[in-house]
């Protein structure tokens, strides 16, 4: 830093199944394993091995690093900006565990794994909700009793805040580099195994579908999205489950996991081309629901200069992008098959030359992101 030269780079996906997938890429060097990887302690500790292995290392001594940015999903109401880890930070990410039970605590964990290995860089955390801290008084307000707000601070904070705010701005330079004077309007479309979608105007968050917690609205790998509270109080009520198992069961066993079976898409892709009934169905309610959203906050923005995809499954599922944009020509989105189906790192346009819409597809780096606001906070 600053020129973000990047020396090494890598990750781990399917964290808790038998086949994790880790890859780790240097300037002369490209490792892939599959591997069982059962929780992100053990996936750090991989990487630090990694980085200062005699043959395929970057580092000699982890006293090389000198800070460590860490992305949080959960900032609350008390973190609107990156800062400096403290033990004070640690506790209240502990206190908002109940928010972002599937994130927080592995995110804490990261961190003090990072603390003993890392032990005398900076840790710094990097908060999801931030970016959406723009959201407006009359899109983050629930309608619940006024002291919940007032006195609880439960709101709409939204998540994936890194990434939408990566890609957005990226989206806005590129609209201007190619001499469109548009592109105020932006719909950003985050799908991996978690989703989430942000109505930006003007460079900022304006509404977005996640809200007190990452669970509501898109369908996730095995979150529920979107569902009416009046099934939580039957399963409870009338079924016989308890608020645990509720909590369990809209976290970790819905979503396409509940759906089908499976929590990634690849898996759910890949069975429904053969047949398989239930993950059909489960893709096109996927992409029913995304559609939705982009009808509402083409609303909200009062127009649409271009859409975003973005993440694992918006930068490499071609099939999803086409379900999205199918029958959305009233929104000027057209979408060109055959760019559709061209795979790059880089942006790239898969509208038609008349769409009144630009469809992008903007890969999402938010270590770079993570990586300039580290070192905008410790150089400033």
């Amino acid at each position: 830093m600053p020129a973000n030269e990047v020396i090494c780079s890598g990750m781990i996906d399917r964290i808790g199944l038998e086949t994790s997938n880790l890859t780790y890429v240097t300037n002369t060097t490209k490792l892939e394993e599959t591997l069982p990887i059962a929780n992100h302690k053990i996936g750090l500790e991989k990487i630090a091995k990694l980085l200062m292995d005699e043959i395929v290392g970057v580092i000699k001594s982890t006293d090389e690093i000198e800070a460590v940015g860490h992305r949080v999903v959960h900032g609350g109401s008390a973190f609107s900006n990156t800062v400096i880890i403290t033990s004070e930070v640690k506790d209240k990410i502990r206190q908002l565990f109940d928010l972002a039970p599937l994130h927080n605590p592995a995110n804490l964990e990261g961190i003090n794994v990072a603390e003993e290995i890392f032990n005398s860089a900076i840790q710094v955390a990097v908060f999801d909700t931030a970016f959406h801290q723009t959201i407006p008084i009359v899109a983050h307000k629930y309608a619940l009793p006024n002291s919940l707000l007032t006195e609880n601070k439960i709101r709409v904070y939204g998540f994936h805040g890194t990434s939408h705010k990566y890609v957005s701005e990226n989206a806005i330079h590129y609209l201007k580099q190619n001499s469109i004077n548009k592109g105020s309007k932006i719909i950003t479309i985050h799908l991996g195994n978690g989703c989430s979608m942000t109505a930006i105007k003007d460079g900022k968050s304006i509404d977005h579908t996640l809200g007190f917690g990452p669970m509501n609205g898109l369908i996730m790998g095995t979150r529920s999205g979107d569902v009416d509270q009046s099934v939580i109080f039957y399963l409870v009520n009338s079924l016989g489950y308890t608020l645990d198992e509720v909590n369990t069961m809209l976290q970790k066993q819905s979503g396409m996991l509940g759906l089908t079976g499976y929590s990634d898409l690849r898996d759910v892709e890949a069975n429904a081309a053969k047949g398989n009934v239930d993950c059909q169905l489960a893709l096109d309610m996927n992409a029913y629901r995304i559609k939705k959203h982009i009808g509402s906050y083409t609303a909200v923005l009062n127009g649409l200069d271009a859409i975003v995809f973005t993440a694992g499954i918006g930068e490499n599922s071609s099939y999803i992008r086409k379900l999205v944009c199918t029958d959305m020509d009233y929104f000027g989105i057209e979408l060109d098959d055959s760019k559709n189906e061209i795979r790059s790192n880089e942006i790239r346009e898969i509208n038609t030359p008349d769409s009144k819409t630009k469809i992008l597809v903007i890969p999402t780096n938010e270590e770079i992101e993570i990586a300039n606001q580290v070192f905008e906070l410790l150089t400033n």
